[in-house]
């Protein structure tokens, strides 16, 4: 009767025992990790952490990510006008073929622009940077990725681009739009500074280059007597460019940028280098 009494009593015990461990496994916090999206003039970052570290734990992994030399971020997006630099010399046999306008008309004014409607976008969707210099009052990044560079010319003339043969015409009638449109992908390499000025008042400005791929282009009217008219060639133009660039602003803040295009829009006699500025949004 003792034996059975004490064999009871031990396996209440473990029964007891393991309810009190299953409990405790159910009550255990479970480890979560959370995803934080952060907005800010340095592009959008995702961030993923451990919602079981501690609030001290959380600071020295902020701390711990501010001293890391590599960042990847969404980049900068530039909006602004252009303007185009002519060097054509309108002598060339080869500009003349190509232009199938009067001669009399053959000159730098054939490809004046509308300057406030021929804008200029440029978009980074994926920036690497890399903090070459960080002391307390001065910071130096190097920085690539990949990027859209966006031309939209508007031209006072009544210009038509033409495919086969590939030139250019003055037509007959007058255009509310006529838009030459040309987009390329493109690989930039910037150098940016940023150097204290009070407190955490940053100077922001820096260059670069960036080696662009034509991947469209196209020629769009708007008319009265024929409507909308679109037409997509390559038109005579290059299919590669090569462009300069710089910024200057605050942190936090707006900045203004400029890029000049080193190379010919154009692969005949045709000596078209487009010079655009305006603000950059976002940035490193």
């Amino acid at each position: 009767m003792k034996n059975s009494f004490c064999a009871a009593m031990v396996a209440v015990c473990v029964l007891f025992t393991g309810s009190v461990s299953a409990q405790e496994k159910t009550n255990a916090p479970k480890n979560k990790k959370r995803r934080s999206v952060t907005i800010s003039n340095h592009g959008i970052r995702i961030e993923e952490t451990d919602s079981s570290k501690t609030k001290i734990g959380k600071l020295d992994t902020a701390s711990q990510e501010s001293k890391s030399r590599f960042t990847t971020s969404i980049g900068p997006c530039d909006i602004g006008i252009n303007i185009l630099a002519d060097n054509t010399n309108y002598a060339d046999p080869s500009v003349r073929s190509y232009l199938h306008v009067p001669a009399a008309q053959q000159n730098k004014s054939l490809f004046d622009l509308r300057q406030g409607k021929s804008i200029n976008v440029n978009v980074y969707p994926i920036m690497v940077s890399y903090k070459a210099v960080n002391t307390h009052g001065q910071r130096i990044y190097i920085s690539t990725g990949i990027g859209l560079q966006l031309y939209n010319f508007r031209f006072e003339s009544p210009l038509t681009f033409t495919k086969n043969p590939a030139g250019v015409m003055l037509d007959t009638i007058s255009f509310k739009k006529d838009k030459l449109g040309l987009d390329y992908i493109n690989v930039p390499l910037m150098l940016t500074f940023k150097t204290r000025i009070s407190g955490k008042n940053w100077l922001v400005y820096g260059f670069g280059i960036t080696e662009g791929y034509l991947v469209a282009a196209w020629n769009k009217q708007v008319s009265g007597a024929r409507g909308q008219v679109k037409v997509h060639d390559k038109f005579g133009l290059a299919d590669f460019n090569t462009c300069v660039s710089a910024e200057i602003g605050w942190q936090d803040g707006f900045r203004f940028y400029a890029t000049y295009q080193l190379t010919s829009l154009y692969n005949n006699g045709i000596d078209l280098h487009p010079f655009s500025f305006g603000l950059r949004f976002s940035g490193i």
